[in-house]
């Protein structure tokens, strides 16, 4: 990989961003001002999963640039006018440290204040591959002179607490000296909560200054924290690259310190430093001695300053480059997701902690939401894409769980529980931090969480030996409380119940049997009693101690294994579904106005209400089917999943990915392609309107699930992977990779199926499609696709539509629609052109009235209707065999020459006449159109229709069509979609062609046997 170690020379104003292609590895955002600047700070964020950097500019005064340390956090008293036992006493808030990021300049004695001049160009890069940071401003001052200001930013991801900054000034047409106040400030406070609990909580104390010393070589900064007693040093060191830099003098400074270089600029000429950063950090109430602490900053600084910034931007790319070559991501056809996902991926992946001392905060490191709280999240969202590409990451995050353990058995003393642990649902240090335990405290499903992150982690990396040192202790610790919360109800022949929890969904607060809660908890009591037989034969001796150390009894085990097999996992008789809780579905519907979606009901109803009523914040029974829902057949998810959509208002973040996941999973691949979409581009176009307060680490970490777990089909079954690949419509094909072992496992799935060769490794023994089959190195398979089989299974009958294609009568429709809107005198746009596709005749109608001054009776609309049709009825006098589209005729014939049945679902209630003059009628066992059905489409009418007239059911027909309206009728009638058209309008549908000159019957009807023998385990040798 090359990298470029130099700054670039200036460049003139950019070009337009229309006229730029899409990068894959770098993300761009021109401006021509600060507008939205707050939200870009969040987007090129830099951090290292113990230092993080906003991307504010050097020169300004960003109220939201902030840098931030994981470690770094102050204690503040909750306060309560009634306070009850057991409740939270304090908050974790992480708090900004000391800013390094200034630099102001001075034109002569005149400061440069970006706001008072023209921004010419301005924009933002962030190269992924290399994980740098850079941005150029071509800027004219009051006084009409114009600068150049490139500057470069990289945080170490090999050195924790380095911060290198690379920064240049070229002169365009000034002459003069220039002065650069290169600057650690500490003028930032702690963001306070306002009326939007996302954001933070009121603070009590922070961080004040301790010292402060500056010099020529280092400069530097002391800080501590009020209550918790976390001490911080932030120094700083320069080195002048070119030009005629020359330093002045170092100076403490109102709220810091300053190093001051001056030179002297030519129209053409440029000066240019290199600016290092360097931060250490105590636990808290540590008492490293002040020397020591500063040492440690001076050495990490040193670090910095002795090789150079293409030295440290040389090692990051390094960094990254283990990353990418494993992830190995790419996606045909499609370049912004490909390039979303990366961006994504990275800030995952840089947002990590990788020490063991802390996990990945809701917001990770780029800004003060949720005040730097740890979820469960990072175990449900974050931890399964670390586990797959980073192992190392996710052993990181889970051996900060064990280190806060003793914090969760004290918490659980908070709650009643004379043994076990409960981990706290929001937290730093390991206390609870929620003051509300209705949506705090009460979902006791993080329990679950880290369980199921421990076994995701095990069975991913091999680490047997984590197992058996920490995560055992775990395991069994968090399993116990599942007895003091739930019981064997006798009203409920012994099943066991779990009482007065809050599941993922916040909406619903403080039930009984929270669905997801139980199911979690089944498999969370299954493998700690599995784990305790699993130790007991691999690891004797550390099993016995740690029984004895936690009292540990074979009938406290035993009982483990009885309540998961009583779970109470009722299914409603009605809708064949899971409830979400014992009243969930007793409860009314909440109606929530369009124009009211964008702020979430957290802010606009009082809890009281919400819980009142039908409605999910997020996926939960949706969720517990993705993590846990093996034994749970595919009909029954579908089930649930259309059920759940109807109520789910996708509050949270977290949702659309999950249900991305299983609507791939039930073969709704159109629908998973738009819950993907969704939740790739949270952050990219701030969907939620809260990025600037930084971005959605579980969001992102969703967006690969959506991809790897849902089109790929990635899962965990027995302690093996199981992949089950679907090709969504809108793509070529897509490629990833797949830690496993010792073994890296790379699939690319094509139109033409799936193939797997293995990057790394000697075999691996996996699924496919629900097949074992090993690979070995230096082979690859060649393996069909899941929606290959699910395509079509036993298709028997398939539906054209008419209009766009069998012909393009949309056209003519289109003439006969202008000729009345003008004639009436109302406006015909594109957008009423592209209304009307699919539409029938009197919905027509009403779309071109939509433009009316004048009111219409029924009676008038229908002479208006019929005058159309005129129009129309003349224009097609002259169609015939010529006007059918290219592939059509040959389309049809194929279906029946393959013994299938044909129908034609059309809006136009001239279709019979068409077919006829087309030649074409007597290739159509059954014509539906307008005249006989009450809905038009997108109601899925005029397809069962269809599937009546010709007698087969509908989920073994096919359905064509070119206009989404019709697609979704399509769906919504249980038929396998096949779209004629632009893949990203027709996302809905299963599959894509350009027109039926593609059809081939067999595509879509073709059975796949299940794999040969020679495919099977353990028998492959060669294969291509």
């Amino acid at each position: 990989m090359e990298h470029q170690d130099s700054m670039p020379a200036p460049a003139a104003c950019s070009a337009s961003p229309s006229t730029v292609a899409t990068d894959p590895w770098i993300l761009v955002r021109r401006e021509s001002e600060l507008s939205g600047a707050a939200q870009e700070e969040s987007l090129f964020a830099l951090a290292n999963g113990n230092l993080g950097v906003r991307a504010g500019l050097e020169e300004g005064d960003s109220p939201t640039q902030g840098s931030f340390l994981a470690g770094v956090w102050e204690r503040t008293p909750i306060e309560y006018h009634e306070r009850f036992p057991g409740f939270a006493a304090h908050t974790d808030t992480r708090v900004p440290v000391a800013d390094a990021t200034r630099i102001h300049l001075r034109l002569g004695d005149t400061p440069v204040r970006l706001e008072d001049g023209q921004w010419l160009d301005f924009s933002r890069q962030l190269d992924l591959r290399t994980g740098m940071y850079r941005r150029h401003l071509r800027w004219r001052s009051p006084d009409g002179f114009t600068l150049d200001i490139h500057a470069e930013r990289v945080v170490s991801l090999g050195v924790p607490g380095l911060l290198g900054i690379r920064y240049r000034v070229t002169s365009v047409d000034y002459e003069g000296p220039i002065t650069l106040e290169s600057a650690i400030s500490t003028a930032r406070d702690a963001v306070e909560q306002g009326h939007d609990p996302r954001i933070g909580a009121r603070l009590d104390g922070g961080l004040v200054n301790t010292d402060t010393f500056a010099e020529e070589e280092i400069s530097w900064i002391g800080q501590k924290t009020t209550h918790s007693d976390i001490r911080v040093i932030c120094a700083q060191g320069h080195i002048v690259l070119d030009g005629s830099l020359a330093f002045r003098h170092a100076a403490l400074v109102p709220h810091g310190v300053m190093q001051m270089y001056d030179g002297m600029l030519m129209p053409g000429s440029s000066v240019a430093i290199e600016k290092f950063a360097a931060y250490s950090w105590t636990q808290p109430g540590d008492c490293e001695p002040h020397a020591e602490l500063y040492a440690r900053a001076e050495d990490t600084l040193r670090q910095g300053l002795n090789n150079g910034f293409p030295a440290l931007l040389a090692r990051q790319s390094a960094e990254l480059d283990h990353l990418w070559r494993d992830a190995d991501i790419a996606i045909d056809g499609d370049v912004e997701s490909e390039q979303a996902l990366r961006f994504n991926l990275f800030h995952v992946f840089q947002s990590s902690s990788r020490d063991g001392n802390g996990s990945t905060a809701a917001k990770g490191l780029t800004g003060e939401g949720y005040e730097g709280h740890y979820f469960w999240d990072a175990e449900i969202f974050m931890l399964p894409v670390l586990a797959t590409l980073s192992p190392t990451l996710a052993r990181s995050m889970l051996s900060y769980r064990y280190r806060t353990l003793d914090r969760s058995r004290l918490h659980a003393r908070e709650l009643n529980h004379p043994r076990g642990a409960l981990y706290a649902w929001r937290t730093i240090s390991g206390d609870e931090c929620s003051a509300y335990f209705p949506g705090g405290s009460a979902q006791y499903h993080i329990n679950a969480a880290v369980a199921w992150a421990i076994r995701l982690y095990v069975d991913a990396s091999g680490d047997t030996d984590f197992m058996r040192d920490h995560g055992a202790e775990m395991l069994f610790e968090t399993a116990r409380v599942w007895l003091d919360v739930g019981h064997f109800n006798a009203r409920r022949a012994g099943a066991f119940c779990i009482h007065e929890v809050t599941g993922p969904d916040e909406y619903s607060a403080l039930v009984h049997n929270n669905h997801y809660t139980n199911r979690m908890a089944q498999k969370h009591l299954r493998d700690a009693a599995d784990t305790a037989a699993w130790m007991a034969g691999a690891a004797p001796v550390q099993y016995a101690q740690l029984r004895e150390r936690i009292g540990l009894s074979d009938d406290e085990i035993d009982l483990w294994r009885k309540a998961a097999d009583a779970m109470y996992l009722p299914v409603d008789d009605k809708l064949g579904i899971f409830p979400q809780d014992d009243n969930f579905l007793e409860l009314p519907r909440l109606q929530v106005q369009a124009e009211e979606t964008k702020r979430p009901l957290l802010l606009r109803l009082h809890p009281m209400t919400i819980y009142r009523h039908q409605v999910c914040k997020q996926a939960d029974t949706v969720l517990a089917l993705m993590l846990a829902g093996e034994d749970v057949d595919a009909d029954a998810k579908r089930r649930n999943l259309e059920y759940y959509e109807g109520v789910t208002i996708h509050d949270s973040t977290l949702s659309a990915s999950t249900f991305g996941v299983v609507a791939a999973e039930v073969g709704q691949v159109g629908k998973a392609y738009r819950y993907f979409q969704d939740t790739l581009r949270v952050d990219l176009d701030d969907s939620h309107g809260n990025a600037a307060h930084g971005i959605h680490m579980a969001a992102m970490a969703g967006s690969w699930l959506a991809f790897s777990w849902g089109f790929g089909g990635l899962r965990v079954i027995d302690g093996k992977p199981s992949l089950v690949p679907r090709l969504p419509a809108a793509w070529n094909g897509y490629r990833f990779g797949v830690r496993w072992g010792d073994a890296l496992l790379r699939m690319t799935v094509s139109r033409d199926g799936v193939r797997y060769r293995l990057g790394r490794g000697d075999s691996l023994d996996f699924l496919h499609n629900g097949n074992p089959v090993r690979l070995l190195a230096g082979e690859e398979l060649h393996l069909p696709r899941a929606d290959a089989r699910e395509s079509n299974a036993d298709a028997k009958a398939v539906i054209f539509d008419l209009d766009g294609v069998i012909a393009d009568t949309a056209v003519v429709h289109l003439a006969a629609w202008k000729q009345l809107a003008e004639e009436l005198g109302v406006p015909f746009t594109m957008t009423t052109a592209e209304r009307l596709k699919g539409v029938d005749r009197m919905g027509s109608l009403e779309i071109i009235l939509e433009g009316s001054k004048k009111s219409y009776t029924s009676e008038e609309k229908t002479v208006l209707a019929d005058r159309k049709n005129a129009y129309y009825v003349e224009r097609i006098q002259h169609f015939g065999p010529q006007d059918l589209l290219p592939g059509a005729r040959d389309a049809v014939e194929s279906v029946r020459a393959a013994g299938l049945k044909t129908a034609l679902a059309s809006a136009s209630r001239n279709a019979p006449t068409l077919l006829d003059r087309m030649g074409i009628a007597h290739l159509f066992d059954y014509v539906v159109d307008a005249a006989t059905i009450e809905h038009s489409k997108p109601d899925p009418e005029i397809f069962l229709a269809a599937a009546r007239g010709v007698d087969i059911a509908p989920a073994l027909c096919i359905g064509v069509e070119d206009a989404v309206a019709g697609v979704a009728g399509i769906k919504a009638a249980g038929m396998f979609a096949i779209g004629i058209g632009d893949p990203t309008e027709l996302a809905q549908a299963d599959t894509v062609l350009p027109g039926l000159q593609s059809f081939a019957i067999n595509d879509f009807v073709r059975q796949h046997d299940p794999l040969p023998a020679s495919l099977q385990a353990g028998t492959i040798h060669t294969t291509t």
